[in-house]
């Protein structure tokens, strides 16, 4: 496959084939109860064979699609377990995996990009992927000045596959509206779709990773991999070893398990004091923990701009939920517009809400673990619970969307890990008015 499905039309069908090949799953399985098959054995064959087809499908499409897959992959530990195993591997393959380019069409971006004489850049290219991502894939090669690099190539028909997907968001923005009353689903929208639209650009994503790299520079317990060179569809960084965190979550020992989820946190509430930028794709798939105990940090292509450092009043919400101060919490939460004007909520109901999301604070260190995930999920979803109805009352401001998707990003891959973290000491160091 060379490039990727572009046409909306093209794209949408795919996409629908998701929730057809379900239900024919499921119609097939109950011919098979029928024909004396055991129910728990039908419906582990439907679910892993919707697994795949979820992997295939969204992997194939790529594009706005994929980055959909590999968002569901962090949250996959919030499902309960019968229900999450089979698509546990299929989402997580969604993190660093998918069908490659020709390398007729890598060499023909190369060329656009680099020049016709790109190859003599390198000492040597490795035509085979090493890697693959949302947009693109990596390779690895040699620079002409004999460093190791990793050399990201963006799939053809990216922007436009990208724009489509995001197109279709948009349009559904009234459906998401209905179920999310509380929230200004519109600006919301809008604003992941110019975050996204911001990574077809390499040269962002390579200034961003510039910024990330000298903030980090002869850091301790960060690496950030240097840019090499860059172009619009071409990125080349320097080549960086590591366990993937997606085979700590699989396989991984406690004293590896702990070590990451402890950089984890430490990096991404220390990144926008630091760099004035925080890394707003958190997946397993863009960090590894390397020999020397340094977490690798890559893929810069969506941040968000903070060049103040993490919002204060973050931090005095969290004080205030863990202190038990509904009514100073629900007024900070109105002046921030976490809730809309007109909108009545009970102090009591909102802090019932939060305080269960801040209990990893109350402790010196806590363990994170997938029941305790699913936990939370249960709680603001089921139908019959106060709180799913206040969660729904609940606003999210555009300018806190990438904050928000980071935290709750970065807290699925800690339960996916099953690591017990010092969060406590790195919101107070780092989270200004948290401590205040």
């Amino acid at each position: 496959m060379s490039d990727i499905p572009r046409k909306a039309v093209q794209r949408t069908a795919k996409l629908a084939s998701l929730p057809l090949g379900v239900a024919g799953r499921v119609v097939g399985g109950w011919g098979k109860r029928l024909a004396g098959r055991s129910p728990d054995e039908v419906n582990a064959e439907v679910s892993a064979k919707t697994a795949e087809q979820l992997f295939a499908v969204l992997g194939q499409l790529k594009g706005g699609a994929m980055k959909f897959g590999q968002a569901l992959s962090v949250f996959e530990a919030a499902v309960p377990d019968e229900l999450a195993e089979p698509y546990r591997e299929a989402l997580t393959k969604l993190q660093t995996a998918a069908p490659p380019m020709p390398s007729r069409t890598v060499h023909r971006v190369l060329a656009e990009q680099l020049g016709s004489g790109w190859a003599k850049r390198f000492r040597s290219f490795d035509d085979d992927p090493a890697a693959s991502a949302s947009i693109g894939q990596v390779h690895r090669a040699v620079w002409h000045d004999g460093r190791d690099v990793a050399v990201k190539v963006q799939y053809p028909g990216a922007d436009e596959a990208l724009a489509a997907d995001l197109k279709q968001l948009l349009r559904f923005s009234r459906v998401i509206q209905a179920m999310m009353p509380g929230t200004e689903v519109k600006p919301l929208l809008e604003e992941l779709r110019d975050r996204y639209l911001e990574e077809l650009d390499y040269r962002t994503e390579a200034g961003n990773q510039r910024v990330f790299a000298k903030a980090f520079a002869d850091d301790e317990r960060v690496l950030v991999p240097r840019v090499v060179a860059s172009s619009p569809r071409v990125m080349v960084t320097e080549w960086t070893d590591g366990t993937p965190l997606s085979k700590i979550i699989r396989d991984g020992s406690r004293e590896d398990r702990d070590l990451a989820g402890q950089l984890l946190s430490e990096f991404h509430f220390s990144a926008p004091s630091r760099s004035g930028l925080l890394h707003a794709d958190p997946h397993p798939g863009n960090f590894m923990l390397g020999a020397d105990g340094r977490l690798r940090v890559l893929d810069f292509g969506a941040v968000a701009r903070l060049p103040e450092g993490l919002p204060e009043p973050l931090g005095v919400m969290t004080r205030l939920a863990l202190e038990g101060r509904s009514a100073d919490l629900e007024e900070l939460l109105r002046v921030e517009r976490f809730i809309r004007p007109g909108t009545e909520l009970h102090a009591e109901d909102v802090l019932n809400y939060l305080a269960p999301f801040v209990e990893p604070l109350r402790v010196e260190t806590f363990h994170f673990t997938r029941r305790w995930l699913q936990l939370q999920a249960e709680r603001v979803g089921d139908l019959r619970s106060p709180d799913m109805q206040t969660g729904r009352s609940l606003n999210l401001p555009p300018q806190y969307l990438l904050i928000h998707r980071v935290t709750l990003g970065a807290t699925g891959i800690l339960c996916q890990l099953d690591a017990k973290v010092q969060a406590r000491a790195i919101v107070s160091r780092w989270q200004p008015g948290f401590a205040d």
